[in-house]
């Protein structure tokens, strides 16, 4: 009778889920609530804090905030409150959670070598969020490395509970340089999302192709960690060119507004 309610809870988890469309069209099954998503979020990021060096010089903290705050005033919905951490790492990273969470390492400002640049990689964080993939990372997971796991969720019995499983799916895993690869679909919208939401937060899109270039020759032949799972240097590059011709006339119009120009600490 057990495994009876077992699967028939699995079963029912799986027919209700939601299928989305994301910003470019393509489907997405989701199976959790945007309110799942943000606990799950919320309690990784505490996770993270507790493992991770904080940041404490006060320019480089005041700097990253300056640059992430002009992005996430430019989102569509501002009503979310977004936290702002600088980690003390030689990571060239960063990322964004569900919930209003950023995360920057320190070792990314080596690579990212003005506020433009580091606005690339801010935005395009955020646009993962703004597009679901992490719930879809997560969902996959659940469907497919969960196991029983996705039954007591179903059933009730274990709700949001095992930290590993998830925040691996969300990109960060027990040591956060773990990945759990977006897809290249999920990639290519970040990218678009994410050179339109800088433009309109009024940094300049151009910006972006150099990052990458900048991008590409840290690390040797595989780049820092913010690239092991993104398509090859040279096609984002192109792919960033070409989406220039629509994200200038953004910026065009919206740095006129900017009274903040987030400047690098030397």
């Amino acid at each position: 009778m057990k495994g009876i309610l077992i699967l028939l809870g699995a079963t029912l988890l799986l027919t209700g889920c939601a299928t989305n469309q994301s910003p470019t069209g393509r489907g997405q099954t989701l199976l959790f609530s945007s309110q799942e998503m943000s606990q799950l979020g919320d309690s990784s990021f505490a996770q993270i804090k507790r493992q991770e060096k904080i940041g404490q010089d006060k320019a480089v903290n005041a700097y990253v905030n300056c640059v992430a705050n002009r992005i996430t005033q430019a989102l569509p919905n501002q009503s979310l409150p977004w936290e702002v951490v600088v980690f003390e790492s030689d990571q060239v990273n960063a990322f964004a959670l569900p919930g209003g969470h950023i995360g920057v390492y320190t070792g990314l400002l080596n690579v990212a070598v003005n506020a433009d640049q580091l606005a690339t990689v801010v935005s395009h964080e955020v646009a993962h969020v703004l597009a679901n993939h992490s719930n879809e990372q997560v969902s996959r997971a659940q469907m497919t490395g969960a196991g029983m796991k996705l039954a007591d969720l179903a059933l009730g019995v274990g709700g949001i509970a095992d930290k590993e499983l998830y925040m691996a799916a969300l990109g960060l895993g027990v040591q956060v340089g773990y990945i759990l690869p977006y897809g290249r679909d999920q990639e290519s919208e970040a990218d678009v999302m994410g050179v339109e939401l800088m433009a309109k937060a009024g940094f300049d899109p151009a910006a972006s192709v150099e990052l990458w270039k900048n991008m590409s020759k840290a690390g040797g032949e595989q780049g820092p960690e913010l690239l092991s799972t993104h398509p090859s240097h040279g096609q984002r590059i192109a792919q960033l060119q070409q989406m220039q011709a629509k994200a200038q006339p953004l910026y065009q119009a919206s740095k006129g507004s900017v009274k903040n120009s987030c400047q690098r600490p030397k």
